[in-house]
């Protein structure tokens, strides 16, 4: 058994950089040292650990099944001993300059950050707040650093580590410009069907699904244009004469500005269901807390 007073507990901010970054030049960046001084840590580790912790291939430097079963317990002695050095006072969203990170998707973006930044403006006027796509990072190991503190969105294959809380569940519903013949009444699955239908293509779930049910259908190949995210959709239907089946939420939030209008479409389509999650290490900091609680009484339904 290895004790603690046995090895310098430095070395373990190099592991857990170097996990995270997966580059030897990263971390070295990250935490102030030079490649040199990093791959020599790297290298009293392995000598501790007997075994190679991390492998370097062309995609970085992977770690090995070792590493990967004691990452998460390291990072979480790491943060606790953070906690400890720097245990804040009560936290006072007032008075408070603290910037918080929420990953959500540019769809929950636009239905979320309006009336949160409304809120915040009277309750907590001087923190900052900063959102991240949750497709392009690590989210659960940006969470567990503390990088990221919340995540909003319909995400259905997160990590064990990651608590939430069921905001509301929406339907999907079809929108497209005011006066357009769809609107007119609630039309046939025929009728539907052959309208001209752009695509939100997005490859997160559970989005990828809606079209698997559109395309299974039968909405017709010839008629149908895609784009990649959701933000550039009510621009587009509401000078065309193009539908796009989005969350209602979304619908409600662009329908005035855009001039638009929506139903529900003729199929049988899921729910979406939206939480907010955050990472169980952060589940009593007050600040987290603050701002989970803060989404919660805005939105929850």
């Amino acid at each position: 058994m290895i004790e603690p007073r046995e090895m310098d507990l430095n070395l373990l901010v190099v592991f857990q950089e170097v996990f995270q970054q997966r580059q030897i030049s990263s971390a070295a960046r990250r935490l102030d040292l030079t490649q040199s001084a990093v791959s020599n840590a790297l290298a009293r580790l392995r000598r501790t650990f007997n075994d190679e912790l991390f492998v370097r291939t062309a995609s970085g430097m992977q770690p090995t099944p070792f590493a990967e079963n004691i990452a998460e317990p390291i990072a979480a002695a790491l943060a606790s001993v953070t906690l400890a050095l720097n245990r804040p006072e009560s936290f006072d969203p007032f008075a408070s300059e603290r910037q918080f990170t929420i990953a959500v998707t540019d769809v929950a973006e636009i239905y979320f950050l309006p009336p949160l930044i409304e809120r915040c403006q009277v309750v907590a006027p001087r923190i900052r707040l900063a959102t991240v796509r949750p497709g392009s990072v690590d989210l659960k190991a940006e969470m567990e650093a503390g990088r990221i503190d919340v995540a909003i969105g319909a995400f259905d294959k997160v990590s064990t580590a990651l608590y939430q809380r069921r905001l509301f569940r929406q339907p999907y519903v079809t929108m497209f410009r005011a006066g357009h013949p769809l609107g007119e009444g609630v039309p046939a699955l025929k009728v539907f069907l052959a309208a001209q239908h752009i695509l939100v293509a997005s490859t997160e779930s559970p989005y990828d699904r809606i079209n698997q049910v559109l395309e299974k259908a039968g909405v017709r190949e010839e008629s149908r244009y895609r784009v990649p995210h959701f933000t550039a959709v009510p621009y587009i239907v509401s000078s065309t004469d193009l539908v796009v089946t989005v969350p209602q939420k979304l619908a409600e939030r662009a329908a005035a500005p855009f001039n638009l209008a929506y139903i529900r479409p003729p199929l049988r389509l899921p729910l979406l269901q939206t939480n907010i999650f955050w990472h169980r290490r952060y589940n009593d900091d007050e600040g987290n807390q603050w701002l989970r609680g803060l989404v919660g009484a805005i939105f929850v339904e």
